[in-house]
């Protein structure tokens, strides 16, 4: 595990290569599928955890001692919402056991929702600011 009284990691690959070989296979994996699902986003570092962003957040992975963590918590599929239940934390974040099989086809579909709320706001961010009048 990185070591929490360093800075923060320069890059998703310096965060990655902190961890034992088979957390960073899964890392590896989900970053990959991240990048296949949102090819728009853009990697960085936020909260001293792996994120991407397309504009504003799109999804934080991080790995811990017994789970690889997903943020932020999904809304708006209630049949995701009801199979990502088994993996819920306290705060509706997203708990994979690393001593279970990581289920990342729902890892992908958490990030294709995700993608369609942050790029739906966006554009109703942008249609808001063409209908603000020009003031004089």
């Amino acid at each position: 595990m990185p070591d929490p009284t360093a800075g923060p990691p320069a890059s998703i690959d310096d965060y990655i290569a902190g961890f034992a070989p088979e957390v960073q296979a899964h890392l590896q994996k989900i970053r990959q599928l991240i990048a296949a699902t949102a090819p728009e986003a853009e990697e960085a570092i936020s909260y001293r955890m792996p994120a991407f962003r397309i504009g504003a957040v799109l999804v934080y992975f991080a790995a811990f001692k017994q789970h690889i963590g997903l943020y932020p918590p999904v809304r708006g599929d209630a049949a995701l919402e009801a199979e990502l239940a088994p993996y819920a934390g306290e705060k509706g974040n997203l708990r994979f056991p690393l001593d279970r099989p990581i289920p990342y086809a729902l890892i992908e579909r958490v990030v294709r929702l995700r993608r369609e709320k942050v790029l739906a706001a966006a554009a109703g961010k942008a249609a808001a600011r063409k209908r603000k009048p020009v003031r004089a």
